[in-house]
């Protein structure tokens, strides 16, 4: 049954790909059937900035957005990419590996932030679900082996752990097999994990993205309604240059920005207590103030959040009375009160 779901999505993502090039096309011609011979833009004299006609045009050809059957909220959770490190490590490879800490800690955030919703109200039913394509996580972070079933409706049912019922490409292909897609398959493969898995009724999905602002993060935000995006960043400048792109890239889709999260906020000594501010101080606090958005919180650089997670028992779980517990689930509070509590389950 598992090898059936695997070969059932792959197939069903060549068939849509058709579907695509359809869309594409019909955008194209509908632009081009705008267009006149004394306007070959297709932009009339009516007073409307360049922006608000790219809008309505590309509004003709865009496929309407759809609830996902039983959830009631999605919040995704994404990072603009830049201050991982890779253009530091390219320069100075021996400058404590930043790339590798970086990446797993922004990694680390939804899964320890959909816990920190189900520990903060334990009547919330709560998903997770992996949009990285590329480079799945949340398998191995929410110990979960194995490959989904199917169901009679051919749905695919996730795999549940620490009451959270979990999808990713990961649980579809081999742990270490490289996915080699261009970016229709992967869009096509992200519809499928959005409308192509039995959920059952959730208040919240809490949705893992890639990092950057492609393909995935666009066809998401256009394929669903979204209740917010939550911006992990870091203080240090670069990081923060691409958290505003993020930022901006919701707000032009339309998709409300809950507020950022600083990660790797500061390091306390194990030995001294004493704090050190290793990639800068309050730099996502200014960005947050600059963009009339609100920060929601701070994660601290602590090495035992790593260690749960690499042993696939976050933090949340595994030390619930943690001080880095204490930060993810007030953050998480943080979020709960931001959504319209009338839609959300609370026994």
């Amino acid at each position: 049954m598992a090898t059936v779901a695997r070969r059932f999505l792959t197939r069903s993502i060549r068939s849509s790909i058709l579907k695509v090039f359809n869309l594409n096309a019909t955008i194209h011609t509908r632009v081009a059937l705008a267009s006149t011979h004394e306007d070959p833009l297709g932009i009339t004299g009516t007073g409307k900035s360049l922006e608000q006609h790219q809008k309505q045009q590309m509004a003709r050809g865009l496929p309407k957005k759809w609830p996902i059957a039983g959830v009631k909220h999605v919040i995704v959770v994404a990072s603009g990419k830049g201050g991982v490190g890779k253009s530091t490590t390219s320069v100075e490879v021996k400058v404590l590996q930043s790339s590798q800490i970086l990446i797993f800690l922004v990694l680390i955030f939804p899964v320890n932030l959909a816990l920190g919703m189900l520990a903060s109200k334990q009547s919330l039913r709560i998903g997770l679900l992996d949009a990285d394509v590329y480079g799945p996580s949340i398998p191995k972070m929410m110990n979960l082996k194995g490959q989904p079933e199917l169901t009679k409706q051919n749905q695919m049912k996730p795999l549940v752990n620490f009451g959270v019922p979990c999808m990713s490409m990961g649980f579809l292909v081999e742990e270490g097999a490289p996915i080699v897609w261009r970016g229709l398959m992967v869009m096509s493969a992200v519809e499928k994990l959005l409308r192509q898995v039995a959920w059952g009724e959730l208040d919240i999905l809490v949705i893992d993205m890639p990092p950057g602002t492609g393909d995935t993060q666009l066809s998401i935000s256009q394929l669903i309604p979204i209740s917010g995006a939550v911006i992990v960043t870091t203080p240090q400048d670069i990081a923060l240059l691409d958290a505003r792109r993020g930022v901006e890239m919701f707000r032009k889709v339309n998709v409300p920005v809950l507020g950022l999260v600083q990660n790797m906020s500061h390091y306390v000594c194990p030995k001294c207590d004493h704090k050190a501010f290793l990639f800068g101080q309050d730099g996502a606090r200014n960005v947050a103030k600059e963009m009339d958005l609100e920060l929601l919180g701070d994660i601290p650089l602590h090495i035992d959040i790593r260690e749960t997670s690499d042993a696939g028992k976050p933090i949340v779980v595994s030390q619930p009375d943690s001080p880095q517990t204490t930060a993810y689930k007030a953050i998480a509070s943080r979020i709960l009160e931001k959504l319209p509590h009338t839609e959300i389950h609370f026994l």
